[in-house]
Parts: structure tokens; sequence; C-alpha cells
């Protein structure tokens, strides 16, 4: 999505495109948005993944072969892990009648606000407990996020399977502290609920109706979350690469080349900015509704 990165899939774009020579705008940004099995990097040139035989599970067959998405999931961990295990160290040299300064402030004050403003909120009693949870998520997506803005990177919450996954995880945890806060009994009642006094025939056409539609909305959950994440992301990444796309489709207009690059970098980097912002908003959004719909089953009622 960067410059660097956007001139070579431009150019392989407008060398591979249609049959007449015209600039692919389309596949220039297909390029740039799908999961592929290489990762170009500056002074190392693309890095090619291994291909593994596909897992025959039945008649399902499950690819498990590395791609550049997968390893800059596998790079927002290590990245997160390294960089709050500088920080907890550094809270660890830190006087206890001293409040830390720096990286470990700034990284108190948003555990802090998770755990109060976040977690406590939507949660309630026993909420301390999925604070760590909430905070990972958020700064899980944040990073995998802000990669996508960064040279030679890309956007691995761009991609559906891995936002689905982060959603199913979230989902697994929702419904085990379900389960755990209110007893099998009492997370049954979730989806097979009858409200006292009413009558034989009543209760059964209230479990027939409201019952599918309860379990549904158990899945739309996990749905909204992986969709919103998925969905903003991509918007933003296209929106970006079209209008730096617009500096080759109109470049050989009799305005030249020259105007058409300073509009098409001008309105870029305006969006850029806003992608920014978008980065943290949906970090942000993603973590927040997963503590709304954990307090939601904990408090059934």
């Amino acid at each position: 999505m960067t410059a660097s990165s956007f001139q070579e899939g431009a150019v392989e774009a407008a060398t591979h495109g249609g049959e007449d020579g015209v600039f692919d705008l389309g596949g220039m940004i297909m390029h740039h948005l799908e999961d592929l099995q290489e990762w170009a990097l500056p002074f190392v040139g693309s890095i090619h993944f291994p291909v593994w035989e596909p897992l025959q599970l039945g008649r399902i067959s499950i690819d498990l072969s590395p791609t550049k998405h997968m390893a800059l999931v596998v790079l927002s961990g290590i990245l997160c892990f390294v960089l709050f295990r500088m920080v907890a160290r550094r809270v660890q040299r830190t006087p206890a009648d001293r409040a830390p300064t720096g990286s470990a402030n700034a990284a108190e004050a948003l555990v802090l606000y998770f755990r109060d403003e976040v977690v406590r909120r939507n949660i309630g009693d026993g909420a301390d407990a999925y604070t760590p949870f909430i905070l990972t998520l958020f700064c899980f997506i944040l990073c995998m996020n802000l990669i996508g803005l960064v040279p030679w990177g890309g956007s691995a919450t761009g991609n559906v399977s891995v936002t689905a996954a982060l959603a199913l995880v979230t989902f697994v945890v929702v419904e085990v502290s379900g389960v755990r806060a209110l007893g099998f009994a009492g997370y049954a009642k979730t989806v097979f609920f009858v409200p006292p006094g009413m009558g034989k025939v009543a209760s059964a056409l209230m479990l027939l109706i409201m019952a599918p539609v309860e379990f549904l909305g158990k899945l739309t959950k996990p749905f909204a979350l992986a969709i919103r994440l998925f969905a903003n992301m991509t918007a933003g990444h296209t929106l970006i690469l079209a209008l730096l796309g617009l500096i080759f489709v109109f470049g050989d207009l009799t305005l030249g080349r020259y105007p058409i690059t300073a509009v098409s970098l001008a309105m870029a980097s305006a969006i850029m900015f806003l992608e920014l912002f978008v980065a943290f908003l949906q970090a942000y959004i993603f973590a927040m509704l997963s503590s709304v719909f954990i307090g939601l089953i904990r408090h059934a009622h």
C-alpha cells in the first residue's frame, strides 16, 4: 500500500495488463490486497514461502502453507511480546515509591484505561480477569493495522481469514464465560428461554420460533466482528491504491503527469492520515465489543 510497494505493483500491472497494454488498475489493487506466497522486502528481494501438501481431513483439504499475511500475523505477535516485555522490565526496575516514566507510564495508562473504562464498565463483577485478553486483542489488532501502513508491509486484518480467526477466539471466550457464570442450565436458557407463566402450547411455540433466532444471534456477533474489521481495513487500502493509481490512469493527459501526481498524492496522504486513525479506532471497537459481548452473556437477565 506504500509508495515503494505501489510502484513495484504498478509497473507489474502496467507490464502485464490487458491485451491492449492499458494500465490495469483493478489488477494492481488486487495484487496488493490478496494473500501471496511471497513477500517483497528491501535489500533482500522477494521471500518465497514454501508450499506444503494440503492436510486431508476426510473430504476436506486444508492448506497450511505459510503466506505473507501469516508472516505478518506472527511478526505482530512477536512485536507485541517484545514491546510489552521491555515495558514490564522497566516497570520492575522502577522503585515502588515512584511512578514509572516514559513508555512504562504510557503503558500503565493504557492498561488502566482498558481495565476501568472498557472491561469493568462492560463486564461488571469479575471483570479484571478479562483485562489481559481484551488488552491483548487491542494491541495485537492495532499492531497488524499499523504494519499495513509502513513500507513493504501489508495489512493482515485485510484478510477475512485473519479477522474470522480473531472473532472465533472471541466467540469461544464469550460462550465459555457464559457457561462459567450461569452454569449449563443457565447457559441453555440463553437459547431455550420461556418466560414464566406461559402455557404449554405457547411455550412450545415460543421455543420453536425464538430458539433458532437466539442461536443465530450468537453467531451474528463474531460474524459482525470479523466483517467490520475486514471491511474497514480493506476499504481504506483500496481507496489509497485507487487514488495513487490515478497517476498512471490519467498521467498521459494534456495537462501532464505532474499535476495529476500532485493531486493524487495530496488526496492519498489525507486518506493515509485517516487510515492511521481508523487503525486505532477499529482495534478499539473490536476490543470494546468483545467486552460488551462477555458482559451480556455473564448477565443474561
